[in-house]
């Protein structure tokens, strides 16, 4: 669980991101699960695009892409949601106050 400060400290970088992937009419599928966890694994912060036409706004996707993740959901703004995990590889961590 994030604290409040370290959420602010992720939005921050977040708001500096371009939007490396997207969830379109067909919601959350198994590839768009398998994507973000790739995305996830090799940057450990990502902003997604919501499209227009997806079933659920973004501010209802977020916990449910965060909980198939098990990643913490930094913010839902707009048609972009952003998320965080730690990763397992050996990488250049965030590092959270």
């Amino acid at each position: 669980m994030l604290t409040s400060r370290q959420r602010s400290f992720l939005k921050a970088l977040a708001s500096k991101l371009s939007p490396t992937m997207s969830i379109g009419k067909e919601g959350v599928t198994e590839s768009v699960i398998k994507q973000a966890d790739n995305l996830l694994e090799a940057r450990e912060l990502i902003k997604i695009s919501v499209q227009r036409g997806s079933e659920l706004p973004s501010k209802q996707l977020i916990d449910e892409v965060a909980d198939k993740l098990s990643a913490e959901p930094v913010i839902a703004i707009g048609n972009n949601i952003v998320l965080y995990r730690r990763s397992g590889r050996d990488v250049k961590h965030i590092e959270l106050p």
